[in-house]
């Protein structure tokens, strides 16, 4: 007869039992200390055999450690000082580390600040290769910026929809913005940044994107900086501004740039004509 690790509680003595298959969570915590973490999230933390973490400032640290001994933080496999790195490389290491410690039958959850899925490649790339390994893996749901953002502004993105791209990508390729619709464009502080190696752009960069932008924009209207707080008292950044005066703005690693609709939604007489509907009905 052998003892080993037993997912679960028993409830008799078993035989030579199947060892515990490890198993991959990941959480997200919202973007505001404690606050905005869901109840399962938390417990999903608490109850796990070993969590990661990469949160965005000490007393998020510090909180995550409050509620399970047995913790890493992924941020040490970011470019410490000095050093020159790709993050995708940063990216495959962090993977590698939370597949080791599933694959050693542990059950793992690793928690991401605001919403562990949105601009956060390290869980759908773990989960993928969990999965393909034959271990369970999925994601919960975390409060992100973007809907913090919603509420800090007070805007309500199904009036008249809204577009979202990663910054970079939406200057590399032929994304077609509609300026009757609100405009997200997130990691501003990093546009133009193709080599994945920097966290800053710069002026002349940021030039080129509001010259990019005037195809569809007036280049005195006004754009919104935006922050989430991080902190219970703290204050979200909400700057306005001409989308003209973007390059001299001051950004950080967590800014946002929202474009509010500069023109009018427009009627698609074709579809109300088939649908028998006139423009009064509309309101």
């Amino acid at each position: 007869m052998t003892i080993q690790k037993l997912c679960g509680v028993p409830t008799k003595l078993e035989i030579n039992p199947k060892p515990c298959k490890g198993s991959l969570v990941f959480v997200g915590t919202g973007l505001q200390l404690a606050g905005q973490i869901s109840v399962l999230s938390r417990s999903y933390i608490e109850h796990a055999e070993h969590v990661f973490f990469l949160v965005p400032d000490g007393f998020a640290e510090q909180w995550i450690i409050s509620l399970n001994p047995n913790h890493t933080s992924l941020q040490s496999y970011y470019a410490q000082q000095d050093e020159v790195k790709n993050r995708r490389e940063t990216y495959k290491q962090m993977v590698e580390a939370i597949l080791n410690a599933v694959r050693q039958g542990k059950q793992v959850v690793c928690a991401l600040y605001g919403h562990p899925g949105v601009f956060a490649c390290v869980s759908h790339l773990a989960i993928a290769q969990a999965r393909s390994e034959g271990f369970d893996a999925h994601m919960e749901p975390g409060i992100s910026a973007e809907a913090c953002l919603w509420a800090d502004l007070g805007i309500d993105p199904g009036q008249c929809g809204h577009q979202s791209f990663e910054a970079t990508q939406f200057m590399l390729y032929q994304h077609t913005p509609d300026p009757s619709t609100h405009l997200l464009l997130w990691q501003i502080a990093l546009a133009g940044e193709h080599t994945l190696t920097q966290f800053a752009t710069s002026s002349e960069r940021l030039q080129i994107l509001v010259e990019l932008l005037a195809q569809w924009y007036p280049l005195d209207h006004e754009v919104v900086i935006y922050e989430a707080a991080n902190l219970p008292l703290q204050r979200p950044r909400i700057e306005r501004l001409a989308l003209k005066a973007l390059p001299q703005a001051g950004l950080t690693v967590i800014s946002t740039l929202l474009i509010p609709p500069s023109q009018a939604l427009q009627l698609n007489e074709i579809v109300l004509a088939k649908l028998g509907i006139s423009a009064k009905e509309l309101g």
